[in-house]
């Protein structure tokens, strides 16, 4: 049985994960405090590909990044690799499809969250660093599923990695490919691991959602701790 399929997929949901953790609390954080105008379009925006279907989204990162068009021909000319059906794409189509699910989750909780600590951090002359990661995201910290979303993408990840065994196939991609081909014994092994890898997500999100869970004067305790 081919391992890589399994390699590449939690390879390309780590990475995602990484961009979209990052990228998805800086758009929440700053666009929570956006007047109410602006931030219903970038709203929009942002949480459009939460409703596209995601061969539509693979459609466009065709049209973006492909070989034809600009940007994918000046980096194949100028950089000398394709930004498509490498394994490497997937990172492109994983990334935007998980985007929303993150940043939508994240800027609820700022939005929620008391600003009363902000303030009073600010007024006993914490830096902002410090107020951000020691008041703001340990009250943030609740259904990141980011990683299982990026793990379980095929529709836009088939349409810029397509399916080359031990070069771009993920679990999800070689699943349909054993269908195609009627090896259904083999591709139930593929969804159990799925299923497996899923769980465990899940079941790590559950704990950590569990452990960084604070009382209502924990901000306030973060906060008297540093005097």
């Amino acid at each position: 049985m081919d391992l890589f399929p399994l390699y590449n997929s939690i390879r390309v949901a780590a990475i995602s994960t990484l961009i979209t953790f990052f990228t998805g609390i800086a758009a929440a954080y700053y666009i929570a405090k956006t007047p109410r105008a602006v931030k219903g379009v970038c709203d929009c925006v942002l949480t459009l590909p939460l409703v596209l279907p995601p061969t539509v989204i693979g459609f466009f990162l065709l049209k973006a990044i492909g070989p034809l068009t600009p940007l994918g021909s000046f980096v194949l000319d100028v950089l000398g690799f394709r930004l498509t059906m490498t394994w490497y794409s997937a990172i492109f189509a994983t990334t935007i499809v998980s985007f929303p699910l993150m940043y939508r989750t994240v800027r609820a909780a700022f939005e929620a969250f008391d600003k009363t600590y902000i303030y009073s951090g600010q007024t006993l002359g914490l830096s902002d660093f410090f107020i951000f990661r020691r008041v703001i995201l340990p009250n943030c910290k609740q259904g990141i599923l980011a990683f299982a979303r990026a793990l379980g993408e095929y529709g836009a990840t088939s349409m810029v990695t397509g399916y080359i065994p031990g070069r771009t196939a993920t679990i999800s991609t070689t699943v349909y490919q054993l269908w195609r081909e009627g090896n259904d014994a083999l591709a139930y092994k593929w969804v159990a691991i799925n299923l497996v890898i899923s769980f465990i997500v899940l079941v790590a999100v559950n704990m950590l959602e569990n452990r960084y869970r604070q009382p209502a004067g924990s901000a306030r305790d973060a906060l008297m701790d540093e005097l």
